[in-house]
């Protein structure tokens, strides 16, 4: 027993030493540390601020586009993001997992409902094993009523994130103009959003948004500790966007470039609706387009052909022609040439139809559009040196500085006697669709041209502050208002004269001032094509003439349809349309009014409704059918009633009754609809009918409740307006341009070469 007493003392000493250093080395550590405030080269308070302090984003707007009276173009709303989880720790009840268990079944179900393919998203699932997973731009934006169709599948591990999306609520509508935002994930994995064409893009520093913050320290479980610092960096909200831009011109524009696309299939149509008194732009769209929400069609036109492309534009140019030689006092229209054609130097240039008109005055000349007529103008009368600065002042040598993105300028050849005068008829020089509205507005103007403009204002969406406001800008004065007016009465014979190149562009109670044009289009080996309908056709004009209140530019590439058709119809269709409904919307009066003739409606019960709707039209009424039968059933006026001509009557079918579309019907009108349908009628406001809740095409049945909202025609137009709600379109009826009158087109002789001005000859339809 003695002999353990020593080793258990020696034992109980040595443990005592090493429990010794041991606390010996903690005290010193906590000393350090207490010191120091610092453990394993790490801050100590920072790791405990990182812990317990939380930070939640606050989620910021990006700014709103309007249009000119207030109407949304563009605007952020509530989107979801898809999300699957694939952590299975998460799933504690097999019965109800959290987590995604069946990656086929799941790829399966979701690609009936997001824009990606059952495989990729499969790969997905399964590529590798993370906590969670997104689906890249497919899961993105994902609308309330897809997520609610997802939901209902009820699929495990798949769920929501909320989100903001950019929303264009007017579909295909300026998309180039307007443009759109993409977002991208940055290198530490956030979601940037980023304008991209148009004015998403050139006005991406009004319209950005910053988020916000809120940091706070919390216990472990994320609850606000009682005395916790709470810090609030608030969100910045992206600025509001004001627009010149007219929500019912701009419709006007894109439904008839759309019934044009669709029966002629060119390969572009460009349409641009200005006011004359300021150059504030109030439609601009294209074809190709695409639709902005979906970035559907966007592959086929990246560029905005009004500012970003510029190409021969064929005899519009002349009207600028026409003006430097009034303005310098070099214009007798009633002094003659021979036409047919010119030589200048080695080359020699023709008339559209080669062999002229014989000996004519100037002013037929240009009511024909004589190539022959403009050169001897430019050289022969106005000089080299005096032409070129008129092109200057109107500023075909520069971009117009609209507020949209690359804009370019024009390439004016003027080196040699030849490229002087292809140069007076539109070839050879290149300019933009914008240019020459800009240049038209001097004509319409008397003589002050102003600077195209988009922009109306920029307002801070917290404070209602205007930060930026555009004003109309004279930007040059080529041209007197004397030489203006008269510009605009010889080009108004163009439309009227029965020699003039305009004649379709003739519209029932408006004067139309503007000139026509049929520019060749160069190949890819330096050639001009040719072959039917390979031009671009065009017209500039304006209206009423007197004192023009719309400038309007059409230009269509490539029209298909039969051969011996008026290339021009197309852009008369699309000209005509949007001109007349635009001036009767801002309630600009005609110069003329036809006197009604009042007739006694038929009896129409029991004919074919095919019959009925022919005799009516005919004698001058406007046939409206609500039912997808074969047969008259009823009529709204009866039978006997007198009725003034341009009048609607409705014809009832025998089959199921289907909703017309009533917007910019009067009251009167829609009380026949709901007499003879037998419907339930609620009215809001005065005047024409602006929305209808029974979409048009849609089957109606006896009893259903129709709501319609009324607004009164605006009273002036120029300057802000009360309300926002959209004015009635303008019902028009107008008959489609026809294939007669004078069709102008090109010819050439030689070897194709461009750069041989004979192959320069350009012309009208």
């Amino acid at each position: 027993m003695k002999s353990k007493q020593p080793n258990m003392n020696l034992g109980a000493a040595l443990l005592f030493v090493i429990f010794s250093l041991l606390f010996f080395v903690l005290l010193l550590r906590f000393l350090f540390i207490q010191v120091t405030g610092e453990a394993g080269g790490q801050v100590l308070a920072a790791k405990a601020e990182q812990k317990y302090k939380k930070e939640r984003i606050i989620d910021a707007s990006r700014g709103s586009i309007f249009d000119r009276k207030g109407e949304v173009i563009a605007e952020d709303i509530v989107g979801y993001k898809l999300v699957a989880i694939l952590d299975e720790s998460l799933t504690t009840n097999p019965k109800k997992p959290k987590h995604v268990v069946n990656p086929k079944t799941t790829a399966k179900a979701l690609a009936k409902h997001i824009d990606m393919d059952e495989p990729d998203i499969y790969e997905i699932l399964t590529k590798e094993k993370r906590y969670q997973v997104e689906f890249g731009r497919a899961g993105r934006d994902i609308s309330n009523k897809t997520k609610q169709e997802i939901e209902k599948l009820k699929l495990p591990g798949i769920t929501f994130v909320r989100d903001t999306k950019r929303f264009y609520p007017n579909g295909i509508f300026a998309s180039h103009l307007i443009g759109y935002i993409e977002k991208k994930e940055d290198k530490n994995g956030k979601i940037k959003t980023a304008g991209k064409l148009g004015l998403e893009n050139s006005l991406e520093g009004y319209l950005k948004e910053t988020d916000g913050k809120i940091s706070f320290e919390s216990d472990l479980w994320g609850y606000l500790l009682p005395n916790g610092k709470e810090k609030i960096t608030p969100p910045k909200h992206g600025s509001n966007v004001y627009l010149t831009i007219d929500k019912i011109i701009q419709t006007f524009l894109e439904d008839s470039m759309n019934k044009v696309a669709e029966e002629y299939k060119p390969k572009k149509i460009i349409g641009i609706v200005a006011d004359a008194k300021t150059g504030e732009i109030l439609a601009m769209g294209q074809r190709p387009t695409f639709h902005p929400n979906s970035r559907e069609g966007i592959e086929d036109s990246w560029h905005n052909e009004a500012v970003e492309n510029s190409y021969e534009p064929g005899s519009t140019m002349k009207v600028f022609t026409l003006a430097a030689a009034i303005e310098e006092g070099v214009f007798n229209p009633n002094e003659t040439f021979k036409s047919g054609a010119y030589v200048v130097g080695r080359d020699r240039i023709h008339d559209h139809n080669r062999y002229g008109w014989g000996q004519i005055s100037y002013l037929e000349g240009v009511q024909r559009s004589s190539n022959v007529a403009f050169a001897k103008i430019a050289l022969e009368k106005l000089g080299e040196e005096a032409f070129y600065d008129y092109l200057l002042e109107f500023g075909f040598d520069r971009p117009t500085g609209i507020e949209l993105p690359n804009e370019v300028g024009g390439k004016i050849l003027f080196n040699v006697p030849i490229e002087v005068v292809t140069t007076s008829y539109g070839q050879g020089t290149a300019v933009t669709p914008i240019q020459q509205i800009q240049a038209m507005t001097a004509i319409a103007n008397d003589g002050k041209m102003r600077k195209p403009q988009v922009l109306k204002k920029i307002v801070d969406p917290n404070s209602g502050k205007v930060m930026k406001e555009v004003k109309s800008e004279v930007v040059s004065t080529p041209i007197s208002a004397e030489t203006a007016k008269k510009v605009r009465d010889i080009l108004e014979t163009v439309v009227t004269s029965p020699k003039g190149t305009g004649t379709l562009y003739q519209i029932d109670g408006y004067q139309v001032a503007g000139k026509t044009g049929t520019a060749q289009i160069p190949g890819p080996d330096g050639r001009y094509l040719y072959g039917h309908n390979q031009y671009v056709y065009s017209f500039l004009g304006v209206a009423p003439k007197d004192d023009p209140k719309l400038i309007m530019y059409v230009a269509v590439q490539e029209p298909s349809h039969e051969n011996g058709v008026n290339g021009a119809v197309p852009v008369a269709e699309v000209f005509n349309s949007v001109m007349k409904h635009s001036l009767q919307y801002l309630n600009i009066e005609p110069s003329e009014v036809k006197k009604a003739t009042a007739r006694s409606i038929p009896n129409l019960v029991d004919q074919p409704v095919e019959e009925a709707k022919s005799l009516l039209e005919e004698s001058g009424y406007e046939a409206v059918v609500i039912g997808e039968g074969l047969t008259v059933a009823e009529q709204n006026p009866p039978s006997k009633t007198t009725l003034l001509e341009g009048q609607k009557v409705i014809i009832k079918t025998d089959g199921n009754m289907i909703m017309p579309d009533m917007i910019g019907w009067s009251l009167r009108d829609v009380m026949k609809v709901v007499k003879l349908a037998e419907l339930k009628l609620k009215i809001t406001g005065n005047g024409y009918v602006i929305k209808q809740n029974l979409s048009p095409g849609s089957f109606m049945n006896k009893g259903d409740e129709i709501n319609v909202k009324l607004e009164e025609p605006s009273k002036t137009y120029g300057g802000e307006t009360e309300g926002n709600d959209e004015k009635a379109k303008s019902k028009g009826n107008d008959k489609k341009a026809k294939s007669e009158g004078n069709d102008e087109t090109p010819e050439s002789e030689g070897n194709d070469k461009k750069t041989e001005s004979e192959n320069m000859t350009q012309e009208d339809s």
